[in-house]
């Protein structure tokens, strides 16, 4: 079986009308181009019932989206708030928390990884945090810099 690019098809559809027309069983046009036979079936049908129209390579949309743009932006406006305005603990967004926010505003739910999908849409990006204590002591960390990181780097 041949391998053709999607931008073929089309040539491939009208090509396999035309053979048709001029009496080719459908197995001979399949074996003529390396598809199958129900391909070839299927698109005779297809050109019956609709015509040239159904010969035409239609852009692959894929399913549609379930949020439109403003509420892309209502979400980027709710996120903006932190987490911690709703309802949860602790200032970091995570897939599932986002997930929820967007089920509690436009009952909508999505599988936690087309959630970084719907991020990366609207402009953000994955952060990690970073491994700071929160106890720490700017000033000392100063003073060790100055004083004891030099004395390590000579050794």
């Amino acid at each position: 079986m041949a391998i053709y690019k999607q931008s073929d098809y089309e040539a491939l559809r009208r090509r396999c009308v035309e053979l048709s027309q001029q009496g080719w069983q459908q197995s001979a046009i399949a074996q003529a181009f390396g598809l199958t036979q129900p391909w070839v079936s299927r698109t005779l049908k297809k050109y019956r019932l609709q015509g040239k129209q159904a010969l035409l390579e239609g852009k692959r949309t894929g399913a549609p989206t379930r949020l439109s743009a403003d509420q892309l932006g209502q979400l980027v406006t709710e996120l903006s708030k932190g987490a911690e305005s709703h309802g949860f603990e602790g200032a970091i967004w995570t897939r599932p928390r986002i997930n929820e926010v967007i089920k509690k505003l436009f009952g909508v739910s999505y599988d936690p990884s087309q959630v970084g999908r719907i991020l990366k849409k609207v402009g953000w990006s994955r952060q990690k945090p970073q491994p700071k204590a929160r106890q720490q002591d700017g000033q000392a960390v100063a003073q060790w810099r100055e004083e004891r990181l030099p004395e390590l780097k000579k050794s």
